[in-house]
């Protein structure tokens, strides 16, 4: 039988619920563009920067575990496991399990880690730049006005350069605070530089990895970060609500504990006399034991358990290899039609970005009428293609493009 989408979909409503996570494996794609993975869309989606469109099988697995909490008969029983994206995302980016806990989202995680270093009441300084992500932005200006130093780092024609951050350095900077790849424009930072710089200076690094995790390649133990955060609706291709923050093992005593609860403790016991440094009461070191908080989101961890599978198995080199050589053809295309680049040529992201007058205004009613679907704001506009994405797709935009 030849395997389509619709021969996939069917089969898979006739699978009893308790096989079809065997059955996954079937339908992994052994190479790019794969449409087949994802809904038959009635649009050119090449927007996945803002949000990614959860896979066929990811749905799948996430009526699974909700089959479970139903109690259907033919439900997988047993308490449900949320410990598999943890490890998955850890090779994913090459940190070891402990390293890794859940968090809400990413700016969730970014002010656990402001937190846990003492920001804003212990002080201290914090350098930033402006191609940090734009939610960032009122995290750092309310530490400023609460007494938090704040220096902003300008970005020069679209690129953050490593010595413009060095010398925004201090003897008191305690954090450094970046987007790994800038969502407006898809730069890429050089991270092993800024880190090395910054531990020169006896400085840690915090990466928002949102644009970055499943797109490229990361590999945390090579550049040294010492946290990274980010949420899975992008790259990652789960939802919203779900994220990860990694922190750097060697630096676990360097934290304040700022949460305490059921996933931070080895074990609990009913009596308030127990001395919470108890061997029945302690706290592991590892990310989870700091930062996590209560009950885990198990409907996005059950899509998290496929995406990540899915995303491991086509391998992140290869990802960023398809999605590239779309954006290399737009970024010597869009210019021809009179658009103005906004990023780096030399970028490897999954990213175009160009400056438009009235970009919404005039692009956006062109758009539609082509069924084509790219982020588009007041001024700008931001092309980002994943996986399902063909040229067939990048033509059909260049066209609606066209002035």
């Amino acid at each position: 039988m030849t395997i389509s989408r619709r021969n996939i979909l069917k089969s898979a409503s006739t699978l009893p619920l308790v096989s079809y996570a065997s059955s996954l494996a079937q339908v992994m794609p052994s190479s790019l563009p794969d449409k087949k993975s994802f809904e038959e869309m009635d649009v050119r989606y090449i927007n996945s920067a803002s949000q990614h469109p959860i896979s066929l099988a990811s749905s799948k697995a996430a009526e699974n575990y909700l089959a479970k909490r139903r109690l259907h008969p033919d439900a997988p029983k047993g308490l449900h496991d949320s410990t598999g994206p943890l490890s998955k995302f850890a090779k994913l980016i090459n940190a070891d399990e402990e390293e890794i806990a859940y968090v809400q989202s990413t700016t969730a995680g970014e002010q656990m880690v402001l937190r846990s270093l003492g920001f804003p009441h212990d002080g201290g300084h914090i350098v930033t730049d402006t191609l940090h992500f734009s939610g960032s932005i009122p995290t750092y200006k309310g530490l400023n006005r609460m007494g938090v130093d704040v220096t902003w780092v300008k970005d020069r024609d679209g690129v953050v350069h490593p010595e413009d951050i060095k010398k925004a350095l201090r003897s008191d900077t305690k954090l450094i605070a970046l987007s790994l790849v800038a969502m407006h424009n898809g730069f890429e930072q050089d991270l092993k530089a800024v880190c090395d710089i910054a531990h020169a200076n006896g400085t840690l690094v915090y990466a928002d990895i949102i644009q970055a995790a499943g797109a490229i390649p990361i590999d945390v133990k090579e550049s040294g970060v010492d946290f990274a955060a980010c949420s899975s609706y992008k790259w990652l291709m789960g939802d919203f609500g779900t994220g990860f923050l990694y922190v750097r093992k060697e630096i676990f005593s360097q934290l304040k504990r700022i949460n305490f609860g059921y996933f931070n403790a080895n074990a609990f016991r009913n009596d308030v006399e127990t001395d919470e440094d108890n061997v029945n009461f302690g706290y592991a070191q590892s990310a989870s034991s700091y930062f996590a908080m209560g009950t885990r989101p198990f409907a996005t961890v059950a899509i998290l358990e496929h995406s990540l599978d899915y995303i491991l198995n086509i391998g992140v080199h290869n990802i960023q290899t398809h999605a590239q050589k779309m954006t290399d053809h737009l970024k010597e295309e869009l210019p021809t039609l009179g658009y103005k680049l906004i990023t780096p040529k030399m970028s490897k992201s999954p990213i175009v970005s160009c400056d438009f007058a009235d970009a919404s205004k005039v692009l956006g009613p062109r758009l539609n009428e082509a069924k084509v679907k790219i982020s588009v704001y007041a001024d700008s506009f931001r092309i980002s293609p994943s996986v399902f994405n063909d040229m067939d797709d990048i033509d059909r935009l260049l066209r609606a493009l066209k002035i």
